[in-house]
């Protein structure tokens, strides 16, 4: 238990603070650009990151959404309760888990989209000779083809803005104040901290995108809707009353809205 609340500690002084809130965007997309422009210039030998097939890619970023969805949700629920007692108020902000779902749904349907209409089927992965007769990325790789489209890196997307709401929820821990006997200290410190080490595996596996995966304007596109996501709801949409809302937070709405334009 010690060690536990010393790591919630520790994360709660990391992630917490407004800075991290106001800058974490630019450090994502600056870490991008950096990391494509490696890729590019002087290409990093191959590692167990480099492998589709590392434990972090197929057990925690192909379900980056489960996993965030899956922690905010007891997470929202506990910190929003405590603070305000109201089930009305807790239920309202639990929505943003809907909003989040249905951007990570259109987004990622969207960008499937994208890549049919932009591909065609072709015989080998150095793209020579089209295969004019399949018109599907599925039916391309049933027939053992390989498709070539313009992919937007769906990671870049996702990774961005499950990172930067997860940020954005925990910003309410400035609020919760639970001593050790309180019934939903442990639960509350259990989940700062599985937040805070699920925000750390997003960014650096965004790191590893940038670095080993992807075009740059592949990247820049999902990293840009990433943002698109995030700001829209919480730097725009949220800040209205007919919405989620804000996690629940001393300072006023001016302040949250002046914190967005600097």
């Amino acid at each position: 238990m010690e060690h536990l609340e010393r790591c919630a500690w520790f994360l709660r002084g990391t992630l917490v603070r407004a800075a991290v809130r106001r800058y974490l965007p630019w450090a994502l997309v600056a870490s991008m650009v950096a990391g494509s422009l490696l890729k590019e210039l002087s290409p990093l030998p191959e590692s167990f990151l480099s492998n589709k097939r590392n434990v972090l890619n197929v057990y925690f970023v192909k379900l980056a959404w489960a996993w965030t969805f899956c922690l905010l949700l007891p997470f929202i629920a506990l910190t929003n309760y405590h603070l305000t007692g109201k089930a009305g108020v807790v239920l309202r902000r639990l929505s943003t888990l809907l909003v989040g779902t249905a951007i990570w749904y259109v987004c990622t349907a969207l960008f499937s989209n994208i890549e049919h209409y932009t591909g065609s089927c072709y015989q080998s992965p150095a793209l020579e000779g089209v295969r004019e007769e399949h018109r599907s990325k599925q039916q391309c790789h049933r027939e053992g083809g390989f498709w070539h489209g313009f992919d937007i890196s769906g990671h870049s997307f996702l990774l961005t803005f499950c990172a930067l709401m997860i940020v954005e929820e925990m910003a309410v821990l400035h609020e919760v104040k639970t001593d050790r006997n309180h019934c939903l200290h442990m639960a509350i410190t259990s989940l700062v901290v599985a937040l805070g080490f699920l925000t750390f595996i997003w960014v650096w596996m965004f790191l590893c995108t940038a670095v080993y995966f992807h075009d740059l304007s592949q990247k820049v596109f999902g990293t840009l809707f990433g943002l698109l996501g995030w700001y829209g709801t919480y730097g725009f949409w949220y800040l209205k009353s007919f919405s989620p809302g804000l996690p629940p937070q001393s300072s006023s709405l001016n302040l949250k809205q002046d914190s967005y334009k600097k």
